[in-house]
């Protein structure tokens, strides 16, 4: 009966801290975000969670072409298809230039490139330390109007500022 009574008490706090989170209007620790070809049609979705000082994002899409592709938050929570022209620059509210081998740091919005299989689907797992899903803070993804995260026709070279050449954008989804 204890248990019980422990395991109540625990659920209700639980309940009451999630409620009062929602009410203060903060982000959720995790979110699930619908990936959309330019058509606007569905191809798959992307998971992030805030772990610790990181997001990790699982990625599942398919009807992508095969190969590498760069991927990026971008500063936008916009996806109007069909050029996703609307998710505006890559994610960059420290001001810092593009690419993982930039000398003067990287976008908030870099993130490593993707390889979708021969059959156009991809399966990813990623990480990006320098964004969060925390409401309030100057790198999060939940901010006011949110963000967005593009898939692109090309590999970013992590070197060319301000978009590491990697072409045109082919799929989009809102980070609210």
């Amino acid at each position: 009966m204890k248990k019980i009574m422990m395991l109540l008490t625990v659920l209700l706090l639980s309940q009451t801290v999630a409620l009062a989170s929602a009410e203060e209007g903060n982000a959720p620790a995790e979110q699930l975000v619908s990936i959309v070809n330019s058509k606007g049609e569905e191809i798959g979705n992307a998971h992030l969670k805030q772990q610790g000082s990181k997001v990790l994002i699982h990625l599942e899409a398919k009807g992508l072409t095969p190969g590498v592709h760069g991927i990026h938050f971008h500063a936008e929570g916009k996806c109007d298809t069909p050029d996703f022209k609307t998710a505006g620059d890559h994610f960059n509210p420290h001001h810092k230039q593009h690419g993982f081998k930039n000398p003067k740091g990287f976008h908030t919005g870099d993130l490593p490139n993707i390889k979708v299989n021969e059959d156009g689907t991809v399966t990813a797992m990623l990480d990006s330390e320098t964004a969060t899903l925390l409401p309030g803070k100057p790198n999060s993804l939940t901010k006011e109007g949110g963000t967005s995260l593009i898939i692109h026709e090309k590999a970013d070279d992590y070197v060319t500022d301000p978009s590491g050449n990697s072409g045109a954008r082919i799929a989009c989804g809102v980070i609210k």
